[in-house]
């Protein structure tokens, strides 16, 4: 069986967890739409490197141009963002913006897999059980250089600097008094939203390990009826059991 055509994994992995996506009561939807026009405000993404990146990724990709998308995603992933290294793969094993390197597709979806998400991990599981011999020694060789680079010992300080910086820098004397600003950003539809300060400068987006505890939330929280993977194929070539 051949591999779908589609975007709609790349979807869910790269614009459904930078969406937001969630069910629930309307309510809960339009604290999820404030939240989301929070995040993609100008001034909070150039503080989020992964989130800026991620999101100028994506926008690449929907327009077609994929070989800008794959070094924007790969600007996210060095900063440790796990849905952009899976996109990477992705666009390894398809071919988009690159040419069709599946052992490099692999070593980078074991990247994404680092942190054990379950959808991640079955792609990868997918990328490996289609994978030659020749391939699987490969993606075993390439995967330790990229670990080096893009791994979490090493990614994971790169963003925790950063938003410690920019906490510090746009905070200043006011972390005591957040909730008393107020805030003015994009709406995303040509309008402006207003949100009060300790929104904008809630702790899980600027203190490092409730970010990424923020970000595996998103991550687990998104609707399991909206993960969809395709099939693979070994295209003729042998596939050795593990």
């Amino acid at each position: 069986m051949k591999m779908e055509t589609g975007g709609r994994w790349l979807t869910v992995v790269g614009i459904g967890l930078l969406l937001g996506l969630a069910n629930g009561s309307m309510q809960a939807r339009e604290r999820r739409e404030q939240a989301n026009a929070v995040t993609q405000s100008n001034g909070f993404l150039s503080a989020h490197p992964d989130l800026r990146w991620r999101t100028e990724g994506v926008q690449s990709y929907d327009e077609g141009r994929y070989e800008e998308a794959m070094t924007r995603f790969k600007r996210a992933a060095h900063y440790a963002d796990k849905p952009s290294q899976a996109v990477v793969a992705e666009m390894y094993w398809r071919g988009l913006g690159v040419a069709v390197d599946r052992a490099l597709a692999y070593a980078w979806m074991d990247l994404a897999s680092e942190r054990a998400y379950k959808d991640l991990l079955a792609r990868r599981e997918g990328y490996w059980n289609a994978l030659s011999e020749v391939e699987r020694e490969r993606a075993l060789q390439q995967g330790a250089s990229i670990y080096a680079e893009y791994g979490d010992d090493v990614a994971k300080p790169r963003i925790e600097a950063v938003l410690r910086r920019a906490r510090s820098k746009t905070t200043g004397s006011r972390l005591g008094a957040v909730g008393a600003l107020r805030i003015q950003i994009s709406d995303g539809a040509g309008g402006m939203l207003e949100v009060d300060g300790s929104q904008y400068y809630a702790s899980k987006y600027w203190k490092p390990e409730e970010y990424f505890t923020w970000q595996e939330k998103t991550w687990v929280d998104l609707p399991r009826g909206q993960v969809e993977v395709g099939d693979l194929e070994s295209s003729g070539r042998s596939s050795a059991t593990e």
